[in-house]
């Protein structure tokens, strides 16, 4: 590989990265992840004589595989008004999928640092890519989104590791793994063999640890609690259409009443209708006509918890603020609690370096009457018939860190959204995936209202027992999941991540170390 061209290496590089992507969900090929990491560390290995800037580029064209193809999905919601934002298409994927590769570039500069051979890249390459998701999911709002920990969606039991280590920490372990075939393309010694064998026995025995905890789940279900999830597949070239008001809403209306065979009483039956994020085309909160409509169909008895926008009115003359919302309704048809949407899209609900870019054209996705004000932050609401939820909205659902409110913890997680910009592309599959996780970190169930799918009702392991596939039309019923003591990750978050890479930073020292004093032994 050394004495490949430099083109021919940075080539191989993004093959390396694409092949790492083809393990996240819907692929679920993880297994070729245990050839795009050693190709890339047997390049990075190439590269350790020459200067920073090698390092730098090889893993920064690693990124760019991996980060393109997991994210080109981004690119069907230039599709829904092509004639306004197709144009921005190929500008705002490439910033995003390069600028999250720079997160990977610097982790592989600092690698290559470490130098050695044998074990100790591998180490030290999970090690910084860990610390380097972490970071991604954080700095400047966090986008998180695709991080390798994703591919245990395809590992079952070994997800339930979720619980104890978070996703990122899933992240460092996967990396590790998946990079010890690494040991033996470049003909390593066998105590670096022995030792990588013993590492990479961790993941048949996690897998196995994972299985048992999912044997002793329990299935147990909170009594009087009956939830019915609205998925009305409306085509987002649809959705904001004036003159569609008045159908989406009696089409919303049709589907929660609407009798079925787990509820032939239809919404009698029903204790919380949900549905799904930006559910109507107009201020429901605002509307005396859908006052007037609801109050009858709620009967006094059923909540109704909507993706709604909300505006905050100012004085004269002034834009209001809007909020892209979860408006929770009672039997009355009277909101009585609402949850403002704090981690916010960028390009989507606001435009970053907005100075610069408006100038040139660009603009954000979602259109509103005012600008998009994120809210205070995660927060748990009581429902009607004194149900604890933790309140959700897109993309929300990605973050690990700060999902719900740990010192008041909720009874289960309550996420809405609208994927129906991104098609039957992968999007919606990997959302979903990461909302799995998300419920076996907190050990909470989730209800997830999607406006095209995919709607689900999952337990606090992650088990997914209702669904709505994509782009069908119709209804979820499911008595809700009871939650499970907080797990580990719920209850320390990072800490494990910390102490997983301190031990693989202090094992890539020890094991130069070791190396170190055989050579001068012999």
């Amino acid at each position: 590989m050394a004495g490949l061209p430099a083109l021919a290496r940075g080539a191989l590089s993004v093959l390396a990265g694409a092949l790492l992507a083809m393990g996240l969900p819907p692929y679920g090929l993880w297994p070729l992840a245990f050839l795009g990491l050693p190709l890339f560390l047997m390049l990075l290995e190439t590269g350790k004589q020459a200067s920073w800037r090698s390092g730098f580029g090889l893993g920064w064209l690693f990124g760019l595989g991996y980060f393109t193809l997991a994210l080109h999905w981004i690119g069907y919601a230039f599709f829904v008004e092509a004639d306004t934002y197709l144009w921005m298409m190929p500008f705002m994927l490439g910033v995003l999928s390069g600028g999250m590769a720079v997160y990977w570039a610097l982790a592989a500069v600092l690698a290559q640092r470490f130098g050695g051979n044998g074990l100790r890249p591998v180490l030290a390459f999970s090690a910084c890519l860990a610390v380097a998701e972490w970071l991604r999911g954080r700095l400047f709002t966090g986008f998180p989104w695709a991080a390798p920990g994703l591919l245990v969606d395809g590992m079952g039991g070994v997800a339930q590791a979720a619980a104890l280590i978070g996703m990122t920490g899933l992240t460092l372990l996967i990396v590790l793994w998946a990079s010890l075939p690494y040991l033996v393309l470049s003909g390593q010694r066998r105590g670096a063999m022995a030792a990588g064998l013993a590492l990479l026995l961790l993941l048949p025995a996690l897998w196995g640890w994972g299985e048992l905890r999912l044997k002793g789940a329990t299935d147990a279900m909170v009594p009087g609690i009956a939830i019915r999830i609205v998925q009305p597949n409306l085509p987002q070239e649809q959705k904001w259409r004036d003159d569609n008001a008045r159908q989406i809403l009696d089409d919303l209306e049709k589907m929660s009443a609407l009798p079925t065979p787990e509820q032939p009483q239809g919404i009698a039956g029903i204790t919380h209708v949900i549905w799904p994020e930006s559910a109507v085309p107009f201020l429901i909160d605002e509307s005396p006509v859908a006052k007037a409509e609801l109050k009858p169909l709620l009967g006094g008895r059923t909540a109704l918890i909507t993706g709604a926008v909300r505006l905050d009115r100012k004085g004269e003359g002034e834009d209001p603020d809007a909020h892209n919302s979860i408006i929770v309704f009672d039997g009355t048809a009277e909101p009585v609690a609402r949850y403002d949407k704090w981690r916010l899209v960028p390009g989507g609900e606001f435009l970053p370096f907005a100075w610069a870019l408006e100038p040139l054209g660009f603009q954000q996705v979602v259109q509103t009457p005012g600008s998009f004000v994120p809210g205070p932050g995660p927060r748990t609401v009581t429902l009607p018939g004194g149900l604890r939820a933790g309140l959700t909205i897109c993309y929300e659902a990605v973050f690990p860190d700060r999902l719900v409110d740990v010192v008041d913890r909720p009874d289960v997680i309550i996420n809405v959204t609208n994927d129906g910009w991104f098609g039957r592309s992968t999007g919606p599959w990997q959302h979903l995936a990461q909302a799995r996780l998300r419920t076996i970190e907190q050990g909470l169930p989730m209800i997830r209202a999607a406006n095209t799918g995919i709607s689900a009702i999952i337990d606090p392991y992650g088990r997914t027992l209702r669904m709505l596939p994509l782009m069908q039309k119709g209804v979820v019923d499911s008595p809700l999941p009871m939650a499970i003591s907080p797990p580990p990750y719920a209850r320390w978050g990072d800490f494990w991540l910390l102490l997983l890479t301190v031990l693989a930073v202090s094992g890539a020292f020890l094991v130069d170390k070791s190396t170190s004093d055989r050579k001068n032994s012999a």
